[in-house]
């Protein structure tokens, strides 16, 4: 059973994560607005100026082209291969400890590690 105190803190917890990700992505489509209208225009001739709304376009553009999907696909292939290397007590271990929510905090993750392992 998920205790209603436990729910909230997780998902308190993962609202403060999404919004300090948009805090970033808004602070760093700032950052690339800057370097832009500073560098760019004194650079190449008929460069223009970046409004905010076009420094996170190239930015989210920029994450397209260059990079970062390698990591999601390595990240769970190796959670993939560490699962199928686990004993069924180790799976079972694994499984009680996120505790239903994910967050490895909740009250019921020690009893159902203890029920888990009797069985």
């Amino acid at each position: 059973m998920h205790h209603a105190n436990c729910k909230h803190r997780c998902g308190a917890r993962f609202l403060k994560i999404g919004l300090l990700v948009l805090v970033g992505i808004a602070v760093l489509s700032y950052v690339v607005m800057l370097l832009w209208n500073a560098i760019m225009p004194h650079l190449i001739d008929g460069a223009h100026t970046l409004s905010y709304l076009q420094a996170v376009g190239l930015l989210i553009l920029s994450k397209i082209l260059f990079g970062g999907h390698h990591r999601m696909h390595h990240h769970r292939r190796c959670h993939h291969q560490r699962w199928h290397h686990m004993s069924e007590e180790e799976r079972a271990k694994f499984r009680a400890g996120k505790g239903g929510c994910g967050c490895g905090k909740c009250e019921d993750s020690s009893e159902a590690v203890t029920e888990t392992v009797q069985e």
